[in-house]
């Protein structure tokens, strides 16, 4: 009996109690990171909603009902400068993050890629100033817009996820 404790019991335990050492281990790392991250977070967030609606001084959250799937989240600027919307748009390598601010009067201020996992060179040509900004000051006919050749359906995602934004953009309006 000695033996099959020797050979196998205690191995067993010795795994056991490494194991709970290193998740606690863990769980404390992650309890004292957690508010840091959540605060980059925040500020990496609000950093691209003024880089994308500059004349914007802070901005508010709003919660609307009947948004086009893509539009993940609106922000109406304090100030009345427009608004910022969060978009996701299903590009060939995956999802894209985007944001995009409009002003007042419903014009693209800017539009910026958040996250993207697109093929190099192609797909995440639509990362790139000669696509993006090419909205800038466009309205909802997005009128002069084209695609990237070699990357519709990237590009595509891109601009149907703009579209969206000028539905969510009507919509926020009228609930402000």
């Amino acid at each position: 009996m000695s033996s099959v404790k020797k050979d196998y019991v205690k191995p067993i335990l010795v795994l056991m109690l490494i194991c709970l050492v290193i998740s606690a281990a863990l769980a404390i790392t992650n309890q004292k990171t957690a508010p840091v991250i959540a605060e980059t977070e925040r500020a990496n967030a609000e950093a691209a909603q003024k880089e994308v609606l500059p004349k914007a001084d802070s901005f508010t959250h709003m919660e609307l009902s009947g948004l086009p799937t893509s539009v993940t989240a609106v922000y109406k600027a304090d100030n009345g400068a427009g608004f910022v919307l969060k978009l996701t748009a299903k590009g060939y390598g995956g999802d894209m993050t985007l944001i995009c601010g409009m002003d007042a009067n419903g014009l693209i201020t800017s539009c910026k890629t958040l996250t993207q996992s697109e093929t190099q060179g192609l797909g995440s040509k639509t990362t790139q100033p000669k696509f993006k900004d090419q909205f800038v000051g466009k309205d909802s006919s997005l009128s002069g817009v084209e695609t990237i050749s070699g990357a519709t359906i990237s590009s595509k995602a891109y601009i149907g996820a703009i579209k969206d934004a000028f539905t969510a953009y009507e919509i926020a309006k009228g609930a402000a």
